[in-house]
């Protein structure tokens, strides 16, 4: 916890020179101090744009797609940074366990770092409304950071004062319950609700309404449905956000990066190159496609049988979410691929590996994947600038659909199915007339696939529940017949919804191994 700490303060006091004129823009400093800095709003827009890029990416590199989609069962893996996540064999020494929990805390510490900065700047302005709201940004980045950190890891340290910490000495925080880990995350999104502009002031920028949807999705995950149905609301009422119409564009193209879907998501420049673009396409997408242009394509992480079954006949999500045979493209183009690409999965032998793939499910993942370069979207090496989605409006919508339904085995209430059926026929389905949990969680999944999210709505239906949805997963892989090699794994444990903290962490902080004890008196 030292070190991680320790780089959380000096990442703060460092910031990055600018990139380009965007919210990602960082301000060139010559010894900014507290008193000669932050007195305009430009200057604390700077330091904010830090926490929507580069800070995540530990996250975002691999264990976002470890984590939310292997340990769900969305997707097949056979790569060792991923494995352990498809048969619930993962161990506290695991890479992407400690690159997650870095990734957050880190989100955590910048932001409270910033926090504190803003609100003793504020007595020494005329009108501190700019630092306000640069507090409220901060706070909504802690918040989501503490909502990944409960339900990734469950019981965990809060820093609330990470200055105070390292200036102590003494870096031994304890576990503190998941229960008030969620309050405080809830507290940090109330006040972001509270002075957030209602409209962002930059393409990208969270919203009041995008601490209203976070707050949403967290009382969901508390089944606190009344809450949740509220907030949803307040977020469906406001007119604010539609469901973009065509939805496989919203994942292959960063032209529409910050749409009007998009209440909040990560931010990435590909000419940023590691660690400030987006990673994504270099894992999950297909050789043929991107080795020649960007020497990626290593189909890492690809669809699993059971998602590709869980599609209806008929789902235009399906298409927009999953590359399978004949799949075409006639704008992504490369040398072996002149008139545009197309995805052949008949290959036989390494001589077919410029045309043809042949992964152990017979596709990839097309979602976050926008091509070689050809159609003017910006390829630096294995990165691009499209943007990750944390939070759309179909999920607000369906969080109000479930929030509604609560715990009744049933729904037929009339705002329910409206706003279910908005995103059930954006995917060219008929309306549905009555709803269940079963219903719900199944439209979440296709909804979602491959957007590191459906992991946690396993996790919060509890272990029995948990267990019977991953008991009937079918997450092997496909022989050269046709047939299928069958992987099925039981979890036996309630503590495998979790994963472990790293082993680094608790060595260092033997207080980590000790039970978890409340944060509100």
């Amino acid at each position: 916890m030292k070190k991680k700490i320790i780089f959380l303060l000096m990442a703060c006091a460092g910031l990055m020179t600018s990139c380009k004129e965007s919210f990602l823009d960082r301000p060139s400093q010559n010894g900014p101090t507290l008193d000669n800095y932050y007195t305009t709003a430009e200057q604390v827009n700077g330091a904010t744009g830090l926490l929507y890029n580069t800070i995540w990416y530990e996250y975002q590199d691999k264990a976002f797609h470890a984590i939310g989609e292997v340990l769900s069962g969305n997707m097949y893996t056979g790569d060792p940074k991923y494995n352990s996540f498809l048969n619930f064999t993962v161990q506290s020494t695991d890479e992407q366990v400690s690159r997650s929990w870095y990734a957050f805390y880190k989100v955590a510490g910048n932001a409270t770092v910033l926090v504190q900065t803003f609100e003793q700047k504020k007595s020494q302005v005329s009108n501190p409304a700019f630092l306000t709201q640069g507090i409220a940004e901060a706070r909504f980045m802690r918040g989501v950071a503490y909502f990944y950190l409960a339900r990734i890891f469950g019981d965990v340290p809060i820093v609330s004062d990470p200055v105070a910490l390292a200036n102590s000495g003494d870096y031994r925080v304890p576990k503190y319950l998941q229960k008030d880990v969620l309050r405080f995350a809830l507290e940090d999104l109330k006040y972001a609700e509270e002075n957030l502009p209602e409209n962002s002031y930059q393409p990208g920028r969270v919203t009041k309404y995008s601490a209203k949807g976070m707050m949403a999705k967290v009382y969901l995950y508390q089944a606190d449905y009344a809450n949740a149905k509220a907030k949803a609301n307040e977020v469906i009422a406001s007119g604010k956000y539609t469901l973009m119409d065509d939805y496989a564009q919203m994942f292959t193209s960063s032209k529409v990066n910050n749409n009007a879907e998009s209440l909040f998501s990560l931010q990435w420049l590909a000419s940023g190159g590691y660690s400030i673009g987006n990673p994504i396409q270099a894992y999950v997408g297909p050789g043929p496609l991107l080795k020649p242009t960007t020497g990626a394509g290593w189909s890492a992480v690809i669809p699993s049988i059971d998602v590709l079954k869980s599609y209806q006949f008929g789902d235009k999500r399906r298409k927009g979410s999953v590359m399978e045979h004949g799949f075409t493209r006639s704008d992504w183009k490369n040398v072996n691929f002149p008139n545009g690409y197309m995805y052949d999965t008949t290959w036989t032998s390494s001589n077919d590996d410029a045309l043809k793939i042949k992964t152990p499910t017979r596709s990839n993942a097309l979602k976050y994947i926008v091509g070689p370069g050809s159609n003017g979207e910006n390829i630096n090496g294995t990165s691009t600038d499209i943007c990750t989605y944390i939070l759309r409006y179909a999920d607000v919508l369906l969080i109000y659909a479930e929030a509604t339904l609560g715990t009744n085995p049933s729904t037929s209430e009339a705002s329910a199915l409206t706003a279910f059926n908005k995103v059930h026929k954006r995917a060219g389905l008929g309306e549905v007339t009555s709803l269940t949990k079963d219903v719900i969680l199944k439209e979440r999944r296709v909804e979602f696939a491959f957007e590191g999210d459906y992991w946690f709505d396993i996790q919060r239906q509890g272990f029995d529940k948990a267990k019977q949805m991953i008991a009937a997963q079918e997450r092997g892989t496909y022989n050269g017949d046709g047939s299928i090699n069958h992987n099925a794994p039981v979890i036996t444990s309630a503590s495998q919804l979790y994963l472990p903290i790293p082993q680094a962490e608790t060595v260092s902080n033997p207080k980590l191994n000790e039970p978890a004890i409340p944060y509100y008196k």
